[in-house]
């Protein structure tokens, strides 16, 4: 027989996220979404290409619309989807453990 206690226990560490995990797929999400969104508008080209998408590189250094630009773009995504992937564990998780 299992106690409540341990039926809590074994409740709060089923529910637990891992950051290392979430960090890693949002970052290649993000990573990956902004290289292929700076690639579509250097290939799609055209006047003015990627005007507001250049904005990016106010908090990006060397980000820019252009191939490299994309590699920089993929290493700044994949740095802010880590770190937003392992904030939402972190939330996550502590709310999971006061309930």
């Amino acid at each position: 027989m299992t106690t409540e206690e341990e039926m809590k226990a074994v409740s709060t560490y089923v529910t637990q996220l891992s950051g290392r995990v979430w960090g890693m797929a949002l970052g290649m999400l993000t990573g990956f979404g902004l290289f292929a969104a700076t690639l579509w508008l250097v290939i799609k080209g055209g006047e003015n290409v990627g005007q507001h998408l250049e904005l990016l590189s106010q908090y990006f250094p060397g980000y820019s619309v252009t191939f490299p630009g994309a590699c920089f773009g993929l290493l700044w995504g994949f740095f802010v989807g880590y770190a937003l992937g392992r904030a939402i564990c972190l939330f996550y998780n502590f709310a999971a453990r006061r309930a």
